[in-house]
Order: C-alpha cells, then sequence, then structure tokens
C-alpha cells in the first residue's frame, strides 16, 4: 500500500537538490512512500492508496539523536537538585547508577529502555544511538551491549565512561579489562566503542589505548571530550579518525583548526551544559570555521534526562548562536554525519520514510515555541518499538 502524505506547508527535505537553501525547503508539497521508502517528493495533490493530511503543517525528516544513555536503571533526581542549589559537576554520579543498573535484572532493564524509546518516538526521533557504560563489568556491560543492540543498529561499548569503585587507583588496569575481556565481550553486539577522556576519567593515552583496541576488533571510533574544560581529547578524536567527539564544550583555537580539516563531527550537547550549569559552546565560531557540527541529546539519568532534540535546538539558537537552519540541520544530516550514515536525515526518493510532523506551519515554531510539545506524529524509526509505544 502506498501512502500520500499531502497538503504539506513547509517540508523540510534535509536536500538542497530538492528545494531550497541547504534544507531543501519547498512549500505546498507532498511525499509519497511505499511501506518503509520514499518513492515521491513533490507539489501538494500527489495520489496514493491511502492519504494523510497534513494540514498545512511542516514535515521534517526524522530526527537523528547521536548520543545517547539509554539503558539504565534508577534516576539521580537529587543530585540535580543539590546542583541547581550550587553544587558543581564532576561526573562521579556515574557511579551511583552503575550501582542501580548492576543491580537491575535484564527485564527491568529492557522495560525501562522501551519506555525511553516510546519517550524518543513521540520527541520526533527516528534514528538514535545507544551507549553502554553502566556496567563498567564484563558480564554487566555484555548484557548493556546485548540490550542496546536488540533496540538499535547503533549500539557503542561505552566500558571506558568511568573507573568503577573496586578499580579505584588501578585506572591502567581496568584500561586492560575494558581493551580485553569486557571488548571480547561486547564486540558482536556494537558499532561503535566510546570513552570519556576527561579529568576524573581516562586521559589521552588511557583513551587512545581503548580507541585502538576498538579499531583493531573492527568497530567504529567516537569519543567524548572536553565537557568540563580544556583537554587533549578533540585532537585526539581526529587523530584517531573519530566520527565524532562530543561535548565540545571547550575548545580552543588549535581543536576547532584540527576539526576543520577533518571530517570528524563536534557534536554538541547542550542539554548537558544546561543541566550542569556549564557554559554552552560556541557553536557560531566552529560553524564559521568549517566544522560540521551535530545536536544530540545525551539523554542520560545524570547530567541530561531529556529526549528532546526541540529543546536541545532552542538552546543552542538561543545560547550557542546558531541560526534555526543550523540547528535543524545539526539534528538530521548533522546526526547522520555523526553516525556516518547517508540514508537518515533526509526525505529523498529512495529513502526510509522516516518523518517528523510538527504541530505547527515552519520549522521556526522549534526554537520559537520552547517547550510546547510541537510533534503531532512520528513515522517510522530504525530501532525496536514496541506496538504499546507506538504513537503514530
Amino acid at each position: 500500500m502506498t501512502l500520500v502524505i499531502d497538503n504539506i506547508g513547509e517540508l523540510v527535505t534535509g536536500d538542497p537538490a530538492l528545494g531550497d537553501g541547504p534544507l531543501g525547503v519547498l512549500h505546498d508539497a507532498s511525499v509519497v512512500t511505499d511501506n518503509d521508502t520514499v518513492v515521491a517528493v513533490g507539489p501538494a495533490g500527489a495520489v496514493a492508496d491511502e492519504r494523510l493530511d497534513a494540514g498545512g503543517r511542516c514535515v521534517l525528516p526524522g530526527f537523528v539523536d547521536s548520543h545517547t544513555h539509554l539503558v539504565f536503571a534508577g534516576d539521580r533526581a537529587e543530585e540535580f537538585s543539590r546542583r541547581m542549589a550550587g553544587e558543581p559537576y564532576d561526573g562521579g554520579g556515574i557511579r551511583v547508577t552503575t550501582d542501580a543498573t548492576r543491580n537491575a535484572g535484564r527485564a527491568a532493564l529492557r522495560s525501562a529502555l522501551d519506555e525511553r524509546l516510546a519517550e524518543v518516538h513521540r520527541a520526533g526521533t527516528t534514528t538514535v544511538e545507544i551507549k553502554t557504560g553502566y556496567g563498567l563489568s564484563v558480564d554487566s556491560e555484555a548484557e548493556l551491549a546485548s540490550l542496546a543492540a536488540e533496540a538499535t543498529p547503533e549500539a557503542t561499548f561505552l566500558g571506558a565512561h568511568l573507573v568503577p569503585g573496586e578499580y579505584q587507583g588501578r585506572a591502567d588496569d581496568y584500561v586492560e579489562l575494558v581493551c580485553g575481556p569486557m571488548l571480547d565481550a561486547v564486540r558482536g553486539h556494537v558499532r561503535w566503542i566510546d570513552v570519556f577522556c576527561e579529568t576524573g576519567a581516562f586521559d589521552a593515552d588511557q583513551s587512545r589505548a581503548v580507541l585502538t583496541a576498538g579499531r583493531d576488533a573492527g568497530l567504529g571510533l567516537r569519543l567524548h571530550a572536553n565537557q568540563l574544560g580544556h583537554g587533549p581529547g578533540v585532537q585526539l578524536g581526529v587523530e584517531m579518525g573519530c566520527a565524532s567527539v562530543d561535548h565540545c564544550t571547550y575548545l580552543s583555537d588549535d581543536d576547532i583548526e584540527a576539526l576543520a580539516s577533518s571530517d570528524t563531527v563536534a557534536t554538541f550537547l547542550p542539554a548537558t551544559d544546561f543541566s550542569t550549569r556549564q557554559p554552552y559552546p560556541d557553536a557560531r565560531r566552529a560553524i564559521d570555521a568549517g566544522v560540521r557540527v551535530a545536536i544530540a541529546s545525551n539523554c542520560n539519568p545524570g547530567s541530561s534526562y531529556t529526549s528532546s532534540l526541540s529543546f536541545c535546538m532552542a538552546l543552542a539558537v538561543r545560547d550557542m548562536g546558531m541560526t534555526i537552519d543550523e540547528a535543524v540541520a545539526a539534528v538530521t544530516t548533522g546526526g547522520a554525519a555523526a553516525l556516518r550514515r547517508s540514508d537518515v536525515g533526509r526525505i529523498v526518493p529512495g529513502g526510509p520514510a522516516h518523518m517528523t510532523i510538527l504541530d505547527a506551519p515552519s520549522r521556526h515554531h522549534l526554537a520559537y515555541r520552547p517547550g510546547v510539545p510541537l510533534i503531532w506524529r512520528t513515522l517510522g524509526a530504525d530501532y525496536r518499538l514496541q506496538p504499546a509505544g507506538d504513537q503514530t
């Protein structure tokens, strides 16, 4: 059965060859799909077996969230409250979530993950990356990797998230565990490997060892870096050929030069800076220098407990110097680039029928009306979505 989404007031295709400007915008448009594939993009009035009247609404590519931590147990609401009262963020609360996650059974973890994926879908996201990182033991990381892989093709091994309590004072020994038995246990489940290169987590040499082991195992590379201050992470990520370096809250001129001369994406996580009271990164400076950027939610219980990329876009426009069109690109084609995907983040013939329909006439409302639930309907997804959570 073919379906036409008709009477689209504004269609953001993500392909400049199909419409106006870098976002390829069309007005008074329609999209025809056949099962899960787009077969035509053009003027309103196209005919198909079934018709969905968009009522003049705006249709965008499904959002691509390239950085999340959706598999965990418990929450850290009290930590957040203390932080809002002035307590600084240092990443140490990761151990609290690790304890809760280790003590939760697989059924509870999967149920919680399904609920979060349903929330992600309601928020307009159709492609999502999911990291491990709250097990920090061989068996627990293997279980988290298995759950992430059941949910999405974009599963990431983050055993090097933080040194667990039982390895305190023996970080190098823990890195050996991550690069050996832990990697062996998860490699059949994940596409990516990641490491938190930051003061209080892993230094440049330890991070390089983790990334090298992952690359040798055939995994793609990602990196947390420069969240809490300036450091070597961004340039290490470029050196190692990481698909994406994430956070990038603090960027030196050398960092920006390295990113601009590479195909490594700088992924900004503005909801994290909101939650931790860190300064927002200067995205304008990076974009003007030629850096390819993405925006992701970093959904996790400690430093960014939101799945709303609409909220992240509003922060990026308000506090990071990005235009609305740049923010939209950052959660569609930018997020796809951070995952080294060319099939998602656009609405093009032959591509997947992943779309976000706003209850608004234009993309500008995503920043213009922050906090308002503007996602009218989300079509498609490349992650597992239980029928009870499918709100389309």
